[in-house]
């Protein structure tokens, strides 16, 4: 039987992880895998999951399923938690998943039950596991312009006339902030713009949102979503809990379909929970009741979102920071881009030789195609850090 196969080839970011590790310098410096790392470069435990998983262990007597769709007041936090304490949900569904990764298969499958001859719209770059997921649930693919590394920043023309080339009832997956792995994130204005051409189009918006409030805030991450969501009259989003409340192994996200009315949604809220039926038949539950003892608890909520805004200011200062060494070592201001995207990535514009340089001669680490993780910069190395990028130019 396994004589028949070849090895998969390896994970472009795990095994950047890998390299890191077993390399034995002591001045080695981890920009790879996007976790969020404090200055002691510890991905630590939030206060306020902490102290609920505390409550949670005092509290529960039983290990049963909670149900196909998860902790319902989970599910309800993160309608809430998207569009708003205020907003209308009659024509919405949510169900917890295994992750963000998790949401985003299941939203795959459910839209090839749907629309199995769409072809799914991606931007130019986006995360390395979108086309993975998307080919594996059967979908066609093909891109729309979105980066210049010239510059870093949006191609927003060439973005429009790439979604005007799409076919009426084809999908566009897009970042609902915090572009991974670039970084530039479009203005309010060009996501209304965008909104529109899809209308005109007759396009089914995709949104992945794994990042809210690590960019503008909790609401202001989420607003490309709420203005779609005042426009199109259907619309489904992946969201995932593993950054902005630092969960990452016990994995819950969620997924999410807007509806042309209460009863289209609860019919594809019907076939998602068939998908994930199939797919793991019960998400797990100990990281979804600790977002949902998070959510309900008004002294937990404050703590967490206060510890939320810490993370994301330290991340918009190590920007700064790395912008502003960059302009001193190279005497220009090729890489300002970096203070203004948002986010825990961006990408430098190095080629993979250059990236290999830095490996190799700096102990530097990042993705080959220069994505690095603005939460793994160290404060106090920013200046040599910049000296070893502007080496390799």
């Amino acid at each position: 039987m396994f004589e028949t196969l070849t090895a998969a080839p390896p994970d472009k970011i795990l095994s950047i992880s890998l390299l890191y590790k077993n390399d034995p310098r002591p001045e080695k410096i981890d920009l790879g895998v996007g976790v969020y790392k404090d200055a002691q470069g510890t991905t630590a435990i939030m206060r306020a999951v902490r102290d609920a998983e505390k409550r949670l262990f005092e509290a529960q007597t039983t290990k049963t399923y909670v149900g196909i769709a998860g902790d319902e007041k989970f599910n309800k936090g993160m309608l809430k938690l998207v569009f708003g304490e205020t907003a209308d949900l009659s024509r919405m569904f949510a169900c917890q998943t295994a992750g963000g990764s998790g949401a985003l298969r299941t939203i795959a499958d459910l839209l090839m039950k749907a629309r199995p001859d769409a072809t799914v719209w991606l931007s130019d770059p986006t995360w390395v596991n979108h086309l993975p997921i998307l080919k594996a649930a059967g979908f066609k693919t093909a891109s729309y312009p979105y980066f210049d590394p010239g510059t870093g920043t949006v191609k927003f023309d060439a973005m429009l006339e790439g979604l005007r080339q799409a076919n009426r009832g084809d999908v566009v997956l897009l970042h609902g902030c915090c572009h991974n792995p670039t970084g530039a994130d479009l203005t309010m204005e060009q996501w209304s713009a965008v909104a529109e051409v899809m209308i005109e189009r007759d396009l089914f918006p995709f949104f992945d949102l794994a990042y809210q409030g690590f960019g503008n805030g909790l609401d202001e991450d989420a607003a490309s979503v709420r203005l779609f969501a005042g426009k199109v009259p259907e619309l489904v989003v992946a969201t995932s809990c593993s950054k902005n409340f630092s969960v990452y192994r016990d994995r819950v996200g969620a997924v999410i379909l807007m509806g042309k009315d209460a009863e289209a949604a609860r019919i594809a809220g019907s076939q998602a929970l068939a998908t994930t039926r199939v797919l793991y038949s019960m998400p797990p539950d100990h990281a979804a009741a600790i977002v949902r003892m998070i959510l309900e608890d008004d002294a937990l909520r404050a703590d967490w979102k206060s510890e939320l805004e810490t993370m994301r200011l330290r991340m918009l200062n190590l920007r700064s920071g790395f912008a502003d060494a960059l302009r001193r070592q190279s005497n220009s201001a090729r890489f300002d881009f970096v203070a203004q995207h948002r986010g825990m990535f961006s990408r430098l514009g190095l080629t993979e030789e250059q990236v290999e340089r830095l490996r190799n001669d700096f102990a530097v680490y990042m993705v080959g195609d220069s994505r690095f993780n603005v939460a793994g910069l160290k404060e106090d190395r920013l200046d040599d850090l910049a000296k070893a990028v502007v080496a390799v130019l």
